[in-house]
Order: C-alpha cells, then sequence, then structure tokens
C-alpha cells in the first residue's frame, strides 16, 4: 500500500508565502505524475500545478508566476511553493501521486488546509 503525508499548511497573511510538502512512502518501483488540487468550502476541485517525472510542469492560471511546483524523486516528495498569497487561495491542499507498484494507480494525500487572512 502506498501513503501520502503531506504537511506545511496553516495560516498565512495576504502577500505571504507557504511550502507545502507531501512524501509517499511504500513499496514504490515509480511515481509518474506528482500534483497539488485544492478544494475550497462549496466548490469543486481543481487542479492547482503538476509536475512530470522528467520536470515538465503545468499550472492553474490563477497561481501562475506566484506558484512553484518541484519535486525530489530520490525522496518521493513533492513540493509547492506558494508567493504572493490570496484571500482566494484559502482552500484544503490535496497532493495527489501516479505511482506504480505492481500496479499503477493514483493516490491522494490527506489534505492540508491553507488560510490566507488578515
Amino acid at each position: 500500500q502506498v501513503q501520502l503525508v503531506e504537511s506545511g499548511g496553516g495560516l498565512v497573511q495576504p502577500g505571504g508565502s507557504l511550502r507545502l510538502s507531501c512524501t509517499a512512502s511504500g513499496r514504490i518501483f515509480r511515481i509518474h505524475v506528482m500534483g497539488w488540487y485544492r478544494q475550497a468550502p462549496g466548490k469543486q476541485r481543481e487542479l492547482v500545478a503538476d509536475i512530470s517525472s522528467g520536470g515538465s510542469t503545468n499550472y492553474a492560471d490563477s497561481v501562475k508566476g506566484r506558484f512553484t511546483i518541484s519535486r525530489d524523486n530520490a525522496k518521493n516528495t513533492v513540493y509547492l511553493q506558494m508567493n504572493s498569497l490570496k484571500p482566494e487561495d484559502k482552500a484544503v491542499y490535496y497532493c495527489y501521486c501516479d505511482v506504480e507498484t505492481l500496479t499503477r494507480r493514483g493516490y491522494w494525500g490527506q489534505g492540508t488546509q491553507v488560510t490566507v487572512s488578515s
């Protein structure tokens, strides 16, 4: 079984920064795409950013230029550096990984709350 453990959420003022981390553990052969999604109250879960095993990145238009996704393949970890945070970035952020073990499927983290408020 594969587990994803997230950390780094919290409360920050507008304009501030946070860094989220997500580490995958278990009998992992390979991790393909790693990404971050978010879900605000009353809204659908949406893609924030993802990164391929080769390092290609994809961002939602709303976070381009403010957020940076990266990964450390040796540590099975994905990061999301969030700068210039806005109140509308408030949401629960979920890590997602496309993992190959004996089979291949997606896994979700438990979610971490990000609140942007003065």
